[in-house]
């Protein structure tokens, strides 16, 4: 299974994003969506999860503030806030992401995987424009950031 996740679009859907999310069989979204038409979008590639942010105000603000689910078995959790991730989940989880920082970040907490993709939105704070693609097979995640430029 191939997933795609995806942070902080504030309500930019740049086109090699697409590009580089064609493939995948779901999308995790860790949210400051924006509009709602950015999920739609997202929703002709494959279907979409997502969390809600602290700048998803109107019909966004519908959105849940936490995720859990299962990518082929294994569980998973999503929040939009580093802050936001409960002690427990690490434990819990073979996966938790998060956003918001607009940094992207892999690391390993014992079996569970920490992922924040980065943001693929509007650049700031000079930081690079990413996303992670994971492969997941066999009880096993497979992660890595793309650069969108």
């Amino acid at each position: 299974m191939q997933v795609g996740v995806l942070s902080d679009t504030h309500n930019l859907l740049r086109p090699r994003v697409l590009e580089l999310l064609a493939g995948c069989e779901r999308i995790l979204h860790a949210g400051d969506v924006g509009e709602p038409e950015i999920l739609d979008r997202l929703r002709r590639l494959a279907p979409v999860e997502a969390v809600r942010g602290n700048t998803d105000y109107g019909a966004s603000a519908a959105l849940p503030e936490t995720l859990a689910g299962d990518l082929d078995g294994l569980p998973f959790r999503m929040v939009h806030r580093r802050e936001d991730v409960d002690p427990r989940w690490p434990a819990e989880s073979r996966l938790v992401i998060f956003g918001h920082s607009h940094r992207p970040e892999l690391s390993w907490h014992g079996s569970c995987l920490l992922l924040n993709p980065g943001a693929c939105g509007p650049r700031r704070f000079h930081l690079p424009l990413t996303l992670a693609i994971l492969r997941v097979t066999d009880h096993r995640i497979v992660p890595e950031i793309l650069a969108v430029e």
